[in-house]
This record gives structure tokens, C-alpha cells and sequence, in this order.
């Protein structure tokens, strides 16, 4: 198969997958035709991320790695949350559900439960942070009903059902924040400060807490995602554009801009990379503040280089 019947398959596998309506919205002639693009206008949009330069170690004049989590709550960063269900019709999903489903579906093989990416997680911790059920007082009533039996035999047997069990599941409503960590370097050969996203973390209450607390309970990190290893899932994946909803943002392009809010919750020190609430204990001024002067630490790294 030569490159070119190549990418025309690639082009009708990607036109297979739900795009936005909006979509070849003002050239559709019938309404099946929206959001779905002809071959001819896949290959003219020749839509790929945009692949990261190379950048040696002997160019790095000044790196700071940092972590940051972006609160859902506030407006900016709605392109994130929104929409919480995945039944739309258009194809539009909330960034926790994109990565949900590229778990699911194998397309990102790698999970970590730190931020160094160091450990990783089994497909069935992650099937357990997400879904929990338990029997209910009906179940276990049952269950004392029948001693000797064990709850798979009477699952088996058709004596345990649905309706013994209480469930539990986190969704895309649930996600309040995100936790994101990135290196910003100066690359003396272009003489330029520059960012670079390294993974993201969703922040939410994992489904047993929730079923014992309710999901106003504190939300903890439930996996991590190298975020380079997720870029084509990302970039194959749309966020809303509210200021031309036919030119939606891929996700990969709005992380990478950093078109969201954010706050410095650590960064990288000698201290083992201690948080900045570890060092300023109750007191939500002071960290805030803490936060921004290590900002300007960096930001004035760069506006040093060039004062004489």
C-alpha cells in the first residue's frame, strides 16, 4: 500500500469518528451531511498536531518544573467541564471524557498514579476508582437467607441481581478540577522563555468516597496521563469555541496555549518538591500569594536576560 492510499485510509477513519455539528454546517445540502467533511476537504485541512521541537540539554539555560490545578468553577476553563453528557448527538465531549474513553478503548496504554510517572495502574484500579457497588440491606437480607452460599454462587444462580446492589459511578459532573505539571526553560539558542506540558490529572471524588461521603467530599487525583504520549487523542478531540463555534479548539491546542486559568501549587525544590500549603499552613492569602511570586520568579528570568 503506498503513502497515498494510506492516508486516504487514515482520512475515512477519521472521518468515521463524531465531529462537531457545526461542521460543513453552510455547505451540508441534506442534515445528514452535517458534520461530516468531504475527502477533499480532510486532505485541505491537513489536520495534525503540532509536532514539539527538539531541545537540548546543552540549550537549557534556566528550567523550573511546576505544578498547577485549574479549577473548573471558574469560566475560562468551562471548555473543560462542558458538556457533562456524551449523548449530544454532535460529538462534543468533556475533556475527562475523552480520556476515559481513550483508556477504555486502548488508545492511551499508559496510566500513572504520580506525577513523576513512575507507577502505573492496572486497567482494574482504575475500574475500581471509577465504579463501586456494594450489596444493600435487600442483598444483604438475602444473603443471610442462604448460608453456605457465597455471593457469586447466588449471583450465578439469578438470587443476587441489580436491585441487591447500590452503586456508585464517577462521571464527567463529578470532575472539579485538574492538575496539570509542565517545565518552563529558557531556550538560550532562540533566546526565548518557553512551557511545556508534561501530563494531566483529573480531581474528583473516587466512586466508594462518594457513595459513603457524596461527592461534596475533598477530590483527590485519579490517575495521570503523560500528556505528550496523548497529544493525537487530544487533538483528534474538540472544545467548544465560543467565539466561532464552526472553529473549535482541539484540546491538545488549548492545553498547549494555555488558553485556561491556573494556580501554582508547587514547584521544584529542595525541600522534595514540597507543596506550597505544606510551607504556608492555613492561609489562603498567603498561598495564593506564594504562588504568584514564584510566577515572577520566572517571568523575570526571562525580562532579566535582556537588561543591561
Amino acid at each position: 500500500m503506498n503513502s497515498r492510499n494510506l492516508l486516504v485510509a487514515a482520512l475515512i477513519m477519521a472521518g468515521m469518528v463524531p465531529s462537531f455539528a457545526q461542521s460543513n454546517l453552510l455547505n451540508a445540502k441534506t442534515p445528514d451531511e452535517i458534520g461530516k467533511k468531504t475527502l477533499e476537504q480532510e486532505m485541505s485541512d491537513n489536520d495534525n498536531p503540532l509536532p514539539y521541537g527538539y531541545v537540548g540539554d546543552r540549550d537549557i539555560l534556566f528550567s523550573k518544573r511546576i505544578w498547577e490545578v485549574i479549577d473548573l468553577d471558574q469560566r475560562i476553563n468551562f471548555p473543560m467541564y462542558f458538556p457533562i453528557e456524551d449523548n449530544l448527538g454532535d460529538g462534543r465531549r468533556s475533556l475527562f471524557s475523552v480520556l476515559t474513553n481513550a483508556i477504555k478503548n486502548g488508545e492511551i496504554t499508559e496510566v500513572y498514579s504520580d506525577s513523576y510517572f513512575t507507577t502505573k495502574i492496572g486497567s482494574e484500579d482504575i475500574s475500581q476508582t471509577f465504579n463501586y457497588r456494594e450489596l444493600n440491606d435487600y442483598g444483604t437480607t438475602v444473603m443471610n437467607q442462604n448460608p453456605g452460599k457465597t455471593e457469586s454462587e447466588l449471583k450465578a444462580s439469578g438470587v443476587l441481581t441489580d436491585e441487591h446492589y447500590t452503586t456508585s459511578e464517577v462521571t464527567a459532573a463529578d470532575v472539579s478540577k485538574y492538575k496539570i505539571v509542565g517545565t518552563w526553560y529558557f531556550d538560550k539558542r532562540q533566546g526565548e522563555l518557553k512551557y511545556r506540558i508534561q501530563g494531566i490529572c483529573p480531581m474528583a471524588v473516587d466512586a466508594l468516597t462518594k457513595m459513603r461521603m457524596g461527592a461534596d467530599a475533598e477530590p483527590i487525583e485519579l490517575f495521570w496521563v503523560y500528556f505528550p504520549a496523548a497529544r493525537d487523542v487530544l487533538h483528534n478531540a474538540k472544545a467548544f469555541n465560543e467565539r466561532n463555534s464552526s472553529a473549535p479548539i482541539s484540546f491538545d491546542h488549548l492545553l498547549n496555549s494555555r488558553r485556561f486559568s491556573a494556580v501554582i501549587v508547587k514547584e521544584d525544590n529542595v525541600y522534595g518538591d514540597r507543596l506550597i500549603e505544606d510551607y504556608m499552613k492555613e492561609n489562603a492569602q498567603m498561598q495564593l500569594l506564594e504562588a504568584e511570586r514564584i510566577k515572577d520568579k520566572i517571568r523575570n528570568f526571562e525580562q532579566d536576560m535582556w537588561n543591561y
